[in-house]
């Protein structure tokens, strides 16, 4: 073999697999989590390296109404049941998993998230950065808007970025989370009904323009959601599910429809990615003075 064809050979192409969990909920915090791990078991077994639960999968999802009592089933990030039951599972099966929580920090209450990599070990914390308030889903009552910027994280597999529900319906995320060199754009969420307009279904919407980052960013997205009929309120809420991940073309290439409770596991080559990318020139002709910040190199 020539010493070109040697070299050639000994280069592994970069892949990755990712996965979305979609399930329905209750009010039990451990059997929500003892749920979440078992889904997550699930994925690793068809090879899932980067899982991904949906939103405040700790219980329902409360915000469809104002109750303080709600406030009791927040933690400082470090010590939330779902992030160190979760850690357990990632250093176990050598996963790394976003983990979606109802933070506490002092008097401070956010929607965040905590990056887990493989060995179980917690990478840092990203608190979502745009806050919905509407019927049905009132989270300015319970979150402060996110003061970690977006953020992006070196897990063992990849670098993957993560925006929270609501911050995906704003492109400036997406783009933000790529500039700082994401490779897989990840959305946990939980949408459904419409309290206020029964005739009003986002779930094509939802899906829709996360593909449209995906095809203006040339990278692929995976989005979470949950399932079924919740009862915080007298008259409850329905999740719709649709579950998916999408190639860098927008496509589909694993989906949920808006019952079926499972996983969604899906491949990708990072290194063909890498090369697609720079092919559509849509980095390189960034406007330097639009992105400010955000266009710094990022650490080493």
């Amino acid at each position: 073999m020539s010493t070109l064809a040697t070299r050639h050979s000994s280069l592994a192409t970069r892949t990755i697999s990712v996965a979305a969990l979609q399930t329905s909920y209750g009010e039990d915090m451990q059997a929500n989590i003892a749920k979440t791990a078992d889904l997550v078991r699930e994925a690793a077994s068809k090879g899932a390296q980067v899982i991904l639960p949906s939103e405040l999968f700790q219980g329902p999802y409360f915000c469809v109404s104002q109750e303080e009592k709600w406030f009791g089933t927040a933690y400082p990030w470090r010590e939330h049941p779902a992030v160190i039951a979760m850690a357990d599972v990632a250093k176990d099966l050598g996963v790394a998993i976003p983990v979606s929580i109802f933070e506490r920090e002092g008097p401070h209450y956010f929607n965040a998230m905590v990056m887990l990599d493989a060995d179980g070990s917690p990478l840092g914390v990203y608190r979502k950065s745009h806050i919905p308030d509407g019927p049905g889903y009132q989270e300015k009552y319970y979150f402060r808007p996110g003061d970690t910027g977006f953020k992006v994280w070196d897990t063992r597999f990849g670098r993957v970025g993560v925006g929270i529900c609501w911050d995906q319906w704003y492109p400036e995320t997406a783009r933000a989370m790529m500039l700082q060199g994401a490779e897989v754009l990840f959305y946990p969420t939980a949408i459904g009904s419409e309290p206020h307009d029964a005739e009003l279904h986002t779930a094509e919407p939802w899906r829709r323009a996360m593909q449209g980052h995906a095809v203006s960013n040339v990278v692929p997205v995976v989005g979470a959601n949950r399932i079924g009929h919740e009862t915080v309120t007298e008259v409850g809420q329905s999740f719709y599910g649709h579950s998916f991940i999408s190639n860098h073309r927008g496509d589909l290439v694993e989906s949920f429809g808006a019952d079926e409770e499972g996983v969604l596991v899906h491949s990708f080559d990072l290194d063909y990615l890498v090369q697609h990318r720079a092919a559509w020139g849509f980095f390189r002709d960034r406007r330097t003075d639009l992105y400010g910040a955000l266009t710094a190199p990022r650490p080493a």
